[in-house]
Formats: structure tokens, sequence, C-alpha cells
């Protein structure tokens, strides 16, 4: 049927355009996510090719290591899925609002980010990072939005900074192990306090600095991207368990 046809090519268009208005960087990581654990999922491979183990990636040269641990989030159920909305929107947002127009910087935060948790989590014998990795954006991003008021699934009203240690409450009520959640608050402290803070204060100065290499590859000075679409900045949260405004004043 040729109404059928038409109709299946448009879906196909909107749902690739509404793709290609996530922000690089937010795209290639949950695409990353979704497709590692969809491979699992599939049994094409399995979450022991993926884990980080030190041993195997020095002894047996297995490096895809270091990047795979931080895509898989577990079985496709309730845990992976309220992780993915949150790793989607906060850095959705970050690279949106004060990443803007600072594409390598956001990919440098990734790769501080990583580097600074791979080491902790060693100390801490954590084999997957993901969860962590997404405290860790969501406390950088509540941190730089203090003003901005939650509302934690219709129960809890506070302000933005508070969320990262709401979400550590949610998974001791979940059962989960709060280590995963007190990496990612301290790695998003450590930035943020030597991006944000550090630079800013008495004989401070800035630590971070983004090298000359990766400006090259992930800076462009072109025009911005027509596909842009930012999300709304009133609604920080944009679901029931982290909708936000911001407050007057």
């Amino acid at each position: 049927d040729p109404e059928v046809v038409i109709l299946s090519k448009m879906a196909y268009q909107t749902l690739q355009q509404q793709y290609l208005q996530i922000p690089p960087v937010t795209r290639a990581y949950t695409t990353a996510c979704v497709l590692t654990t969809a491979a699992v999922q599939l049994e094409i491979i399995t979450p022991f090719q993926l884990y980080f183990n030190p041993d195997l990636i020095l002894k047996n040269y297995q490096v895809w290591r270091l990047i795979t641990n931080f895509l898989f989030f577990g079985p496709v159920g309730f845990n992976f899925l309220f992780n993915m909305i949150f790793l989607y929107r906060y850095c959705r947002m970050l690279e949106e609002g004060s990443f803007r127009g600072r594409t390598a910087d956001f990919v440098f935060m990734f790769l501080f980010g990583g580097l600074l948790m791979t080491i902790f989590g060693m100390f801490v014998s954590l084999v997957f990072l993901g969860q962590a990795f997404t405290i860790m954006l969501v406390y950088v991003w509540s941190r730089r939005n203090p003003n901005v008021r939650m509302n934690f699934f219709g129960l809890l009203n506070f302000q933005a900074p508070f969320l990262p240690w709401v979400l550590m409450g949610f998974s001791l009520l979940l059962g989960n192990s709060i280590i995963v959640d007190l990496l990612g608050i301290a790695v998003g402290h450590v930035y943020f306090f030597l991006e944000d803070v550090f630079p800013n204060q008495p004989g401070g100065g800035r630590w971070l600095k983004t090298p000359s290499i990766i400006k090259m590859l992930f800076d462009s000075p072109e025009e911005e991207d027509a596909n842009y679409n930012p999300l709304p900045e009133d609604r920080p949260g944009g679901f029931a368990w982290g909708e936000g405004r911001r407050l007057e004043g």
C-alpha cells in the first residue's frame, strides 16, 4: 500500500530528525549504552566481555574494557530505564547549558571523570561504572543550577544541589550499594571544585585545561547546527522524579 509506505517514510524521517537534534556527545554516549545493553540482551556479547578488570587489561591487552564498563547498565528493566532517562536528560542539559558551544571541554570532562572514576573504582572493586558516571553528570549539573527546584516522584521538593543525595537515598531504599553513588558524587565534586570553585578563589588557578588536540578534534568553527533544538530550560527534570523550575528573584 503506497500510503503505508509514505507514512512509514515520514515516521522514519521524523525519528531521524529528532535523533539528530540530540547534541553529539549525549547522542554518542546514550546510543552506545543502549546498543551495548541490546547486544547483551540478544546474547551477542556477555557482561563478562565488558566488565572492568585491571589484570585482563594489563596482561591480556583487553583495553576495550576501559570503555565498555561505562556502557553496560544491567539487563533491560526498571533500573536500566531509570539510569538511561537520567543519563540522557542531565548529559543533554549539561551539553546544551554550561557546555554549549564547548564540545571539546565536555569531551575532556568525560575523559577526566572516566579516568578518575577508573582509578577510584580499582580500590572499591566496582566492575561497571556507568551508573557512577551518570551520578557525576547529575552532580555537576545540580551544582551549576543551584536555584532550580526539583520534585521527586511527587513526594519531595528540594533544590537541585540535593538531587544526587536524594538519588543515593533512593538507591538505599532499593537495596542497592551506595558506593556507586558516592563514587559519582566524589568525582563530580573533584571536577566541579577544580573547574568552578578553585579558579575563582584568591591564589587559585585553572588546573583543568582541555588539551589542544581534543579542541582540534571536537571544536568546530562552523555555524550552529541547524538541527539544534534545546530542551526547555524551565523543566530541567522533565519527568515525575526530576521535574523542576527555576526560583524567581
